[in-house]
């Protein structure tokens, strides 16, 4: 039955989990088509023509169609990133508010009650304490998700029941909690910073913390620690796109800003370009990549290492965007890193995301989008040939996710590795963009010309996996952060031993930059005259807009036959 079970993903988002999920079913050899929800009779129609065996929800803020719960024989099953019991809309929210050391994740089936199903599966971990609400979702959740689905499956397949929920039940810790409001998230500059820390970590992503900055409102995210004490509730000093705040004990480094008034931009930019001319007036404590070396503590957004004759550059970015400024302040640390006396250079990307190309909040919010879009891929480019051209042996550590040019940026190594789990989507036109980054020089080297064409043009994700099996990458690592970290040094010094600058694949500066004209001559017509729509999709995607329907590159074949009969 298992290559013949045929599942659909029903989600409200195409989000990093559900594509993890889409992916380890089809490499498992099961059926997997994705739905996305948008309207209840859609959803209906869409799934009773698929005559699924299984429907598996790993995002769903929607309420399941009755008609669909109530088909008992095609379970609905909702993945909720909560203990057994937990029910209700925030629930990490609260795991983290609460300071809670362990969480989980529960797979329930859907009833007329929200959250209250039978329970087909659960696991729990151990919750690291002051853990963002992103990072805890994108890799604790997701591998506890993982695991509940395939046990789902396996349970399926089998012809186990479901157990009820039942508070009575020891194994039931999990209660109804109710929406997070910002009241729960109200605090005073006066509580220390690391209180107001995890308030700030509770609430990243979205919706963010509203608090107030020296007589306006924002909301506040990309909270950081400092050692410095200051007057609480006012600003201190600026460094890189963050400024620091005075709190009751020590002080915050906040690294992004989203204005609360209606009137003003709607999405979050880095903390100096919303606070203008407040955060240029403040000291600028902005760091040396050689203070980095001596102050590992100290906050920055690159930092750089040596053990002897390898170093390490690790960069971390708010999301995986890279803003013009960003790349220019990456390509002087690039440099820095070069000059020293090295023979192997990693580089390494952010837990959350390794990167994500070009910072698209930043070019929405310039006078002039166009022309700060063609800054920032002029600069991100001048990153790649930093990397390009190198005398070290280069290892890229992709320790989150990555997307469009952050895959590319990765690709400018000698070698390529990825942590076990994380997503790449290597492609550009779902942002109406040809794409630059050097990319028709390093992507066709790696895996063939078709392979690249099916890369750049399919725009589907790609596991690690598969990235391994194409070329894509050269190896995979530990899923624990922690553990790929110290491994990455294992493989460091293992090519400084066998000498593997002597195998640095060669750079033809010529052939780069021919690759890189072409790709600006089709850069200019996405960017500056907008061919492609890359305004309206930038957007969609910076105001967080809800599709309207399954984008077509994921619509299955049931959907297809659908749609040609309508």
């Amino acid at each position: 039955m298992k290559n013949t079970l045929n599942i659909i993903l029903l989600s409200s988002a195409f989000n990093g989990l559900t594509q993890r999920v889409w992916l380890s079913l089809k490499e498992a050899g099961y059926q997997v088509s994705f739905l996305l929800f948008t309207t209840e009779q859609e959803v209906i129609d869409s799934i009773e023509t698929a005559h699924p065996d299984l429907v598996i929800c790993p995002f769903l803020k929607d309420r399941v169609p009755e008609v669909l719960w109530k088909n008992e024989t095609r379970p609905i099953i909702i993945i909720h990133p909560g203990i057994r019991g937990d029910r209700g809309a925030s629930s990490l929210d609260w795991a983290i508010l609460k300071n809670l050391d362990t969480w989980g994740v529960t797979a329930l089936q859907a009833v007329e009650e929200m959250d209250a199903g039978p329970i087909w599966a659960s696991y729990e971990f151990k919750k690291p304490a002051l853990i963002r609400k992103s990072e805890l979702y994108n890799n604790f959740v997701s591998d506890a998700a993982i695991k509940c689905i395939f046990e789902v499956i396996d349970k399926f397949i089998n012809k186990e029941k479901p157990i009820p929920l039942d508070y009575n039940s020891e194994n039931v810790k999990g209660r109804l909690e109710p929406n997070m409001k910002q009241s729960d998230r109200h605090f005073e500059w006066t509580s220390s910073a690391k209180d107001i820390l995890n308030i700030v970590n509770s609430a990243e992503g979205i919706p963010g913390v509203l608090a107030e900055i020296e007589g306006e409102k924002f909301y506040i995210y990309d909270a950081y620690l400092d050692h410095r004490e200051g007057e609480a509730g006012k600003l201190l000093a600026r460094r890189e796109d963050a400024v620091l705040i005075g709190t009751g004990e020590k002080s915050l480094w906040i690294g992004s800003l989203k204005r609360a008034a209606k009137d003003q931009l709607p999405f979050k930019l880095p903390a100096v370009q919303v606070l203008k001319e407040k955060a240029e007036s403040l000291k600028n404590l902005t760091l040396s990549l050689y203070d980095t070396v001596l102050s590992k503590e100290e906050y920055s957004t690159i930092h750089y290492s040596q053990k002897g004759k390898i170093g390490e550059l690790t960069f971390n970015f708010y999301n995986g965007a890279m803003s013009t400024q960003q790349c220019e302040r990456m390509i002087k640390a690039i440099q820095f890193a070069k000059e020293q006396e090295t023979n192997v250079l990693i580089i390494k990307g952010g837990y959350n995301a390794f990167s994500n190309g070009v910072h698209l909040n930043t070019i929405e919010a310039a006078e002039n989008p166009a022309e700060e879009a063609w800054k920032n891929i002029h600069a991100i480019d001048d990153v790649c040939l930093e990397l390009l051209d190198t005398k070290q042996w280069v290892i890229a550590g992709v320790t989150g996710s990555a997307g469009a040019g952050g895959v590319m940026l990765a690709l400018t190594a000698d070698f390529v590795a990825a942590r076990d789990g994380i997503i790449l989507n290597p492609h550009y036109a779902t942002m109406g963009l040809y794409g630059s980054e050097y990319w028709t020089y390093t992507l066709p080297k790696r895996v063939g010309e078709q392979q690249a064409r099916k890369l750049t043009e399919e725009c589907l994700p790609v596991s690690v996996t598969r990235a391994l099996e194409i070329g894509l990458i050269d190896s995979i690592g530990p899923r624990e952060i922690i553990n790929f970290n110290e491994w990455l040094w294992v493989e460091a010094k293992k090519a400084e031993e066998v000498n593997k600058k002597a195998s640095k694949k060669p750079f033809n500066p010529e052939k780069a930059a021919e690759c890189r004209k072409k790709e600006l001559e089709e850069m200019k017509e996405d960017m500056l005259y907008d061919r492609n729509s890359f305004s309206v999709k930038r957007n969609c995607f910076v105001l967080k807009k809800r599709a309207c329907k399954t984008p077509d590159r994921l619509i299955a074949n049931w959907a297809r036959v659908k749609q040609n009969k309508e």
